[in-house]
């Protein structure tokens, strides 16, 4: 299902977030409430009281004890580096105005957007089934990566649901297309569906439609979900053990980090099995 295309893949490698080149955007510019996910309560544009003077974050290899499973399931779609490098020139939010602080917590949040539309418009150029579409995506791909270096003036007043709304067109064309040739029979739409806590083990899922699906604490094990469209699911807590998402599409790092699965899962090559999952019962 995947088209070999070192462009699409090259342009991808540089959406994976790259700490190094960031000034710890994510731990200051985003706001969390205590929960499940996160062990306090933090304000926007408040650093986080893990977060150290190096922008490295002080309980990096024990979130998840510490009560920060949120963290480690965050992916900026190395929005970050590019806010930090190229937005802003290599000047941080630390020895800066407070002006300068401020606009950079505000345009951090839109370039991760832009970027995590990006990541979607590259993966569809890797999809031969979606060729028919491809001159198009190539274009709109072009004029995200222009949205993403405009001035911080100018990313502040972007109006991104009006462009993602554009994307979506695109991204909706290309599931269609791909989706066709997924498997036999007539292909499931599950696109918003609540599906939480579902017991869909074994399930024949091939070429379905699941985005934007509630799938949170969903029993997925054993289930064939080749060639689906993850677009958007919510996989917290759900169990992929063993599950089958070979040529699954518009899968995320984020969303499969949030999810639960084993060594025998079987991923698609865009994505990274969890190191926790070979350890998980």
């Amino acid at each position: 299902m995947r088209e070999d295309s070192g462009t699409a893949q090259d342009r991808r490698s540089e959406l994976r977030a790259d700490c190094g080149q960031c000034f710890g955007l994510c731990c200051v510019a985003l706001p969390f409430t205590r929960s499940t996910d996160f062990a306090i309560d933090k304000a926007a544009g408040k650093p986080c009281p893990n977060l150290e003077a190096d922008s490295r974050c002080a309980i990096h290899t024990q979130l998840r004890q510490k009560g920060f499973t949120g963290c480690t399931v965050y992916d900026c779609f190395g929005a970050g580096q590019k806010v930090s490098q190229v937005t802003f020139g290599g000047q941080d939010w630390h020895s800066g105005s407070r002006e300068r602080a401020r606009q950079m917590f505000d345009v951090f949040p839109v370039v991760r957007r832009l970027h995590e539309l990006l990541w979607y418009l590259n993966e569809a150029l890797t999809l031969p089934a979606a060729r028919p579409v491809h001159a198009d995506v190539r274009r709109a791909l072009d004029k995200t990566e222009r949205l993403t270096r405009q001035t911080p003036e100018e990313l502040g007043e972007l109006d991104v649901d009006a462009h993602r709304q554009e994307i979506n067109v695109l991204l909706l064309q290309t599931s269609e297309l791909v989706r066709a040739g997924a498997g036999r029979g007539k292909k499931k739409d599950r696109r918003g569906a609540d599906l939480m806590g579902a017991r869909l083990k074994g399930a024949d899922l091939r070429g379905a439609s699941l985005r934007g699906a509630y799938l949170i604490a969903a029993d997925l094990t054993g289930a064939d979900l080749r060639g689906a469209d993850l677009i958007g699911a919510d996989l917290r807590d759900t169990d992929l053990t063993d599950a089958d998402l070979t040529g699954a599409f518009f899968l995320t790092q984020p969303q499969l980090n949030a999810a639960r699965g084993s060594a025998g899962t079987r991923l698609p090559e865009s994505v990274t099995r969890p190191g926790r999952w070979v350890d998980q019962r």
